[in-house]
């Protein structure tokens, strides 16, 4: 069996992965999926060990796509219905040519055996050696690009739930934004829209790899979806709900006028989890706020105005919370469990219920200055930036106290 065909040809799973065998399902059944090629696990680690008749055959199979491409990994076990590697995997985008892909698979085969991936393959239970398959794709250079369910990961209504933002999807799949809302009807009548904060654009370079893109202030709070699109997207959420069955959580992309499917795979507990839930309908818990030291200096009426604030975020264990580097969308509080921090691979103390994170970021609006990992399930209230920085204007008690927190971080700094 070739270790390197186009999609149309990837159809055995325990060899491409679920994510190349769904594509090339997909384009055998005629959506609108970019040109690809699939590369088998034996194959991307016969790249990865340098083997030049592998390099060759991939190099080869490569040539009739055209440059920028993406490099995404297509592991075995990857994006089934009873786990997701979302964010475990590395995803290269914009290749800037054929030359370079076998670098890129050389990289992905090692995301796939990093200490993350396989803690993650321990707790869902598939602890054995990775098979790590990739998919190469041309790029496109979508004007929007998002995620959509096809079934609501959280209720398990017959809707549609849609999320989206310009530029790249890795902006609302990393969480780097605030997307766009939409809820639909199986029929396709409109039942929700919301407009997202959606400060930053990702976009391919020239010279490989991307950026982040400032948006222009006019489009930062404007929908990136009109009811064409819309339209289109809950026909596409059909079609692949023909060919896969339903709840399906998509990726997708708007490029040139055209719709295109990137990813299909079924949903999971993990998958669903990028997909905010709606606020909660009371109010979050006093007394969680009281125990907090950031609000401990206020009264009973300003605690209640405060609680009112915070919306409910879950994560599973192992789950990224906040990377290094990142953009900053949200400070939280931690009601129950406990999380990890780190500063550039370093150890750098637990939180658990009562402690908070991700003030440093809003404040000065740059990136994540700590990566926050979850060791067990996290249950997390969180302040968006729009009402965090107004509280901490509005209440010296607030600020002062915030204030004292970063100056014992940084004591703490200069001392190591």
């Amino acid at each position: 069996m070739k270790g390197a065909v186009v999609l149309a040809e990837a159809l055995e799973e325990a060899s491409f992965g679920a994510k190349a065998v769904q594509l090339g399902e997909a384009v055998r059944e005629g959506l609108p999926v970019p040109p690809g090629v699939a590369l088998s696990g034996p194959t991307v680690e016969q790249v990865a060990s340098g083997e030049e008749s592998a390099i060759e055959e991939v190099e080869q199979a490569v040539r009739s796509l055209r440059a920028p491409l993406a490099v995404r990994s297509s592991a075995v076990g990857e994006d089934s219905a009873e786990a997701s590697f979302a964010g475990q995997h590395l995803t290269l985008l914009n290749v800037p040519s054929t030359e370079e892909v076998c670098a890129a698979v050389r990289e992905i085969w090692w995301s796939g055996n990093s200490d993350s991936a396989i803690t993650y393959r321990q707790r869902v239970g598939l602890f054995t050696r990775p098979s790590v398959g990739v998919v190469v794709q041309e790029l496109l250079n979508p004007d929007v690009a998002g995620v959509m369910f096809t079934q609501n990961p959280i209720n398990g209504a017959d809707e549609r739930m849609i999320e989206a933002s310009w530029g790249l999807g890795e902006a609302v799949v990393a969480g780097l934004v605030i997307p766009d809302s939409y809820r639909l009807s199986k029929s396709g009548e409109v039942l929700d829209r919301r407009a997202g904060v959606k400060k930053i654009a990702i976009r391919s370079v020239a010279n490989g790899g991307t950026l982040e893109e400032e948006v222009a202030p006019e489009l930062v709070e404007r929908h990136c979806l009109d009811d064409g699109d819309l339209e289109q997207l809950n026909v596409l959420a059909s079609e692949c709900e023909r060919v896969y069955g339903p709840a399906r959580d998509l990726e997708w992309a708007f490029a040139g006028g055209q719709l295109y499917l990137l990813q299909s795979r079924a949903v999971t507990k993990a998958a669903s989890s990028r997909l905010a839930p709606p606020a909660p309908e009371s109010e979050p818990p006093v007394d969680a706020l009281e125990r907090v030291p950031l609000f401990a200096g206020l009264d009973e009426e300003q605690v209640s105005q405060v609680a009112g604030l915070f919306k409910e975020r879950r994560f599973s264990a192992g789950e990224t919370v906040a990377k290094e580097g990142a953009g900053g969308a949200a400070f939280f509080m931690i009601i129950s469990g406990e999380a990890s921090v780190s500063v550039k691979g370093r150890e750098r103390g637990t939180l658990k219920s009562g402690d908070y994170f991700g003030e440093i970021a809003l404040i000065d609006g740059g990136p994540r200055s700590a990566t926050v990992t979850a060791d067990t399930d996290l249950v997390c209230h969180g302040l968006t930036y729009w009402d965090f920085r107004p509280l901490v204007r509005q209440n010296a008690t607030i600020g002062w106290t915030l204030l004292q927190s970063l100056a014992k971080k940084l004591r703490v700094a200069e001392a190591e």
